[in-house]
């Protein structure tokens, strides 16, 4: 006997002005299945999504739950202003069929599932803490149907692994978009790809998606090709000087007609754009491009880094994992020269053009526009790989339109934003390419456009990523933590890594779903078991203070290249040289301040 329905569309269909995003989708969602739904950027995903939350309405057709189905979702960006603390936004519902919300208890144990204080104010959080919480908020609701939009972005491999054991024991149905391949690998029963307008089924989980969509190109390039001989014999007919006037003969012109305008419409669908990254090459640079020695870091009394040694020649592509807090970018910005260990030595090689993609896309001015963050120079023209091109060609290599180029970065999506972030570094020449977490929130297809890329670059490069599959297609080694400041270096990718040190990142004990519920405790005896209030307002400050410092340095930096601005002023050119050391200064105050507070959280979790 098949498992209940709990949630059922018929014949969906929603236009964006004259143009419809999807048609007549239908789908079914049983108890117990797990749908992934895949798709290109701006397919509709995340408006499918907010249909069966109940928070958008189609222009036609029907969605049907089950009687009494409570339904979940966890967004992308959700709004948390209304809510003074986090627990209090974990307790809140986040669709109209969430019926009331999560009691207090699992509130708070989904939130430090994630590493969040339930107590912390909701001002003045990061990006990847709101994606959390919203993440949280949605599996302590233990709904029925439950809805993830990115959930694993910003998440460590630790927290994915948990959260994979979550929803592969949740009692009701899931329906889950997501770009990482392997999460989805492992958690998805079923597969829903809105592709070209239309929403197709597979009941097999995100595994047979490739032989899957395969068949069904296959399919449609033989039915254009069909299309394409009935067209020539039709309008050879026409040749022939039949007189479209008589009667007899209207109907056929007609549905010539027609067969013309259904090959403009599948040609155009079947030609729809995807991402050419390129990078532009810069000089070759040494054979040997970074070589660490014996380096070591610590805060506090703990060891971030202990005697760690790492070699990286020319040609290498090296992916640093490990759980959030580890201290990967530490590790990347020693191995850059950014930041100085406490002891050991790194030398660099010589002729290294370094592009650098920080995970708070710092290269990008959220004041300007997508025009003047390609172009800050002025003018219509971006150097690209040596060649100057037109700044709306080149955007539309990262498929942005040129009506685009208009609006402010702060406009963008979080996809977007990563796409802008990619062009502008990579038009810069570069031998050194240095990704950290340049994975989030790009679709599929860009990812893979990414992946043959990085493939087909001759220089080197260092990834910072969460995304497994990602690194297994693009790595040729992989830089992880086994605990205690003690680093290893394993050929090959996450797989491979996985293999010879199968205990390194170890999810904690498996939470299943819903999220426990504490049992009661005799009253032990008041202990401190969080930061103080003013420890969370100094964090606050902290986490907005930093990325402007960091976009501080960073224009002064390349105000400081131009090799004429000494000659323009003398007098500004050393200002601002001294106001980069001091706030080159300030970072690195600020930066240990925030892991010192982290830490103390992290040590009065652990306490509790």
């Amino acid at each position: 006997m098949a498992p209940p329905v709990l949630v059922q569309a018929k014949g969906l269909r929603l236009s964006l002005g004259s143009a419809p995003l999807f048609e007549d989708a239908e789908f079914s969602l049983h108890k117990g299945e797990r749908a992934a739904l895949v798709g290109a950027n701006g397919a509709g995903k995340s408006t499918l999504l907010s249909m069966l939350a109940g928070l958008a309405t189609p222009d036609d057709g029907a969605i049907a739950f089950a009687s009494g189905a409570s339904v979940a979702l966890a967004q992308q960006e959700p709004d948390l202003s209304a809510f003074a603390t986090l627990r209090d936004f974990a307790m809140s519902p986040s669709t109209p069929r969430d019926h009331g919300g999560a009691p207090a208890h699992a509130a708070e144990a989904a939130l430090e599932t994630f590493g969040l204080d339930p107590d912390r104010p909701t001002i003045g959080l990061s990006g990847g803490e709101v994606r959390r919480a919203s993440l949280a908020r949605a599996l302590a609701a233990d709904a029925d149907v439950l809805l993830l939009d990115e959930p694993t972005n910003h998440l460590d491999i630790i927290a994915i692994e948990a959260l994979e054991t979550i929803i592969a024991k949740g009692r009701g149905a899931s329906l889950i978009i997501s770009h990482d391949r392997r999460f989805l690998e492992r958690v998805s029963t079923a597969t829903l790809w809105l592709r070209q307008r239309r929403l197709y089924k597979l009941a097999r989980g995100f595994s047979a998606f490739e032989d899957w969509a395969e068949a069904i190109e296959r399919e449609e390039a033989y039915t254009l090709a069909r299309l394409e001989t009935q067209l020539k014999a039709e309008e050879h007919w026409l040749r022939r000087g039949v007189t479209a006037r008589r009667s007899r003969n209207q109907g056929r012109r007609r549905r010539l007609i027609a067969m013309r305008a259904e090959r403009r419409e599948r040609q155009s669908m079947a030609n729809s754009q995807a991402a050419a990254i390129q990078a532009a090459r810069g000089a070759e640079s040494a054979r040997r491009v970074i070589d660490a020695k014996d380096i070591c870091k610590r805060y506090g009394d703990r060891a971030l880094i202990k005697d760690f040694s790492l070699r990286v020649m020319r040609g290498d592509r090296v992916g640093i994992v490990g759980a959030n807090g580890a201290g990967k970018t530490t590790l990347l910005e020693i191995l850059l020269k950014r930041r100085e260990p406490d002891s050991g030595e790194v030398r660099l090689g010589e002729n290294l053009e370094i592009a650098y993609v920080d995970q708070i896309r710092a290269i990008l001015d959220p004041n300007k526009t997508l025009w003047e963050a390609l172009v800050p120079q002025g003018g219509d023209q971006v150097m690209v790989r040596g060649a100057p091109r037109h700044v709306a060609a080149y955007a539309g290599e990262f498929l942005f339109t040129p009506t685009q180029l208009r609006q402010p970065v702060s406009a963008l999506s979080g996809g977007e934003r990563n796409r802008l972030a990619l062009a502008v570094a990579l038009a810069k020449p570069a031998n050194l390419l240095v990704l950290d977490e340049p994975t989030n929130d790009l679709d599929m297809e860009t990812l893979d456009a990414l992946e043959d890329m990085l493939a087909a670059y001759d220089g080197t490069v260092l990834i910072v990523s969460h995304d497994r599959a990602f690194l297994d297609g693009v790595a040729t080694q992989v830089v992880a933590p086994l605990g205690n400041g003690k680093w290893v270096e394993s050929p090959g990718g996450w797989a491979d890594f996985e293999r010879a040190f199968p205990d390194a990142i170890t999810p904690p004990t498996p939470t299943s779903a819903p999220i426990p519920r504490p049992q009661p405790r005799d009253r032990e005896p008041a202990r401190i078991t969080k930061l103080s209030f003013k420890q969370e307002r100094r964090v606050a400050e902290l986490a907005a203070l930093m990325p402007r410092l960091h976009d501080e340095i960073t224009a002064l930096e390349h105000s400081l290249t131009d090799g004429a601005a000494f000659e323009r002023d003398p007098k500004a050119f050393e200002t601002a040289a001294a106001r980069l050391a001091a706030a080159r200064a300030e970072h690195d105050v600020a930066e240990t301040e925030w892991l010192e507070i982290e830490l103390l959280r992290e040590h009065l979790a652990g306490q509790t």
